[in-house]
């Protein structure tokens, strides 16, 4: 149970209380349980699509319960992951050598990297939510999408990827995911993914199973340049991961259903 509260804690605005000590075997089991949260926070924003598109029918229905869902999920994880986004924005479109770059991203304030690539992910994602909402299935892509973002920091934490700092949260969780245990969270998403797919929509069922692929394949794109030009990875670059997973997620699921709509 402190695992759970720890993984809550950690990604979440909801409190859960004195934790204790956390050493890294306890940060590594917090890690693993990661895409439960997603789970959970997923299915809140999904109920925030259902009511609010349930209530206005229509496009601009769809576009306010994209926007309250992004909202609710940014005040869910005190936007914390967005933060972490224009931080390794800003380290990674600096120029600078890694020691500098670490720094900029440990700076409170966000530079031009950040500010735009925050605005064009939060434009992104509440588009696309607002195309699946039209679609009829705004509720289920916003949980896949959530949930790939959170397995994504498993993906992030896997052994073989080194902290860039000695310090902070990447010290402690970075590399402390066996590789078997980060395939296997892989493989059970997509298979879920497929499978609620092949139930809710079996005529494009692997609609989500392949924005979950994509939306983690982009993310370890982005580990792997952090990785490389910063020497590891940070707090920060596992909240980018996150916001990334997610909104490629969305952005295939947006793009098949904009098909389907215009089709």
């Amino acid at each position: 149970m402190r695992a759970l509260r720890l993984t809550f804690g950690l990604l979440t605005v909801i409190p859960v209380g004195a934790i204790g000590d956390v050493d890294r075997h306890l940060a590594r089991k917090a890690i693993l349980l990661a895409p439960l949260v997603g789970l959970v926070l997923g299915a809140l924003a999904a109920l925030v699509v259902a009511v609010v598109h349930a209530l206005v029918p229509s496009t601009l229905g769809a576009l306010l319960a994209a926007v309250l869902a992004v909202a609710l999920l940014a005040y869910l994880t005190r936007a914390l992951h967005l933060d972490g986004l224009a931080d390794t924005a800003d380290a990674l479109g600096s120029g600078k050598p890694a020691d500098a770059a670490l720094e900029i991203a440990r700076r409170g304030d966000v530079g031009p990297f950040g500010v735009v690539t925050l605005v064009l992910v939060l434009l992104m994602q509440v588009t696309a939510l607002a195309i699946a909402t039209e679609a009829g299935w705004g509720g289920m892509t916003v949980v896949i999408a959530v949930v790939t973002g959170r397995a994504a920091v498993v993906v992030a934490c896997t052994r073989g990827i080194p902290a860039a700092r000695p310090e902070g949260l990447g010290a402690l969780v970075a590399g402390t995911i066996p590789r078997v245990a980060s395939a296997a969270w892989v493989i059970v998403i997509v298979i879920g993914a497929f499978g609620v797919g092949t139930w809710l929509t079996p005529d494009a069922a692997w609609t989500w199973p392949l924005a979950v692929a994509v939306g983690l394949a982009v993310a370890a794109l982005l580990v792997r340049r952090a990785a490389r030009r910063l020497g590891g990875v940070t707090g920060d670059v596992m909240g980018a991961t996150v916001e990334t997973a997610s909104t490629t997620a969305l952005l295939v699921a947006a793009l098949t259903y904009a098909s389907a709509l215009t089709s």
